[in-house]
């Protein structure tokens, strides 16, 4: 799965010792640009995504696993990452700036002669 948001908050990284060895993991907050922003927390694990490439505000696209385990009768969900990625659609870019600037030979007519609204309906 995939989602796109921009990066608002990325956690301290955690580190611990299991009977497999030393383990890492650090968790981001992204928010959601659709028309109801949703705050989406992501965990990452190891070295398989390393945040420190991507500044808070960045817009970045997210790929993501979603896992669900139970622990004394209650569920958790897990959200976890495995690549992150600078978000390259243009949908947070103004196309107007794009544009080339227009000249006035670039106007096909002269607009002080504009007869004004002459349609016939």
């Amino acid at each position: 799965m995939e989602i796109i948001g921009k990066l608002i908050k990325k956690l301290p990284p955690v580190t611990g010792e299991g009977k497999n060895g030393p383990w890492k993991k650090q968790s981001f907050v992204i928010e959601t640009q659709a028309d109801f922003p949703k705050k989406v927390c992501f965990t990452t694990w190891g070295d398989k995504v390393e945040l420190n490439s991507f500044t808070e505000s960045d817009i970045i696209k997210v790929h993501f696993d979603v896992e669900s385990r139970e622990y004394n009768n209650n569920w958790y969900n897990d959200l976890k990452c495995w690549k992150i990625e600078l978000n390259s659609s243009g949908g947070s870019s103004n196309i107007i700036n794009e544009l080339p600037p227009v000249s006035e030979k670039d106007i096909p007519f002269d607009l002080e002669d504009d007869p004004g609204d002459d349609l016939p309906f």
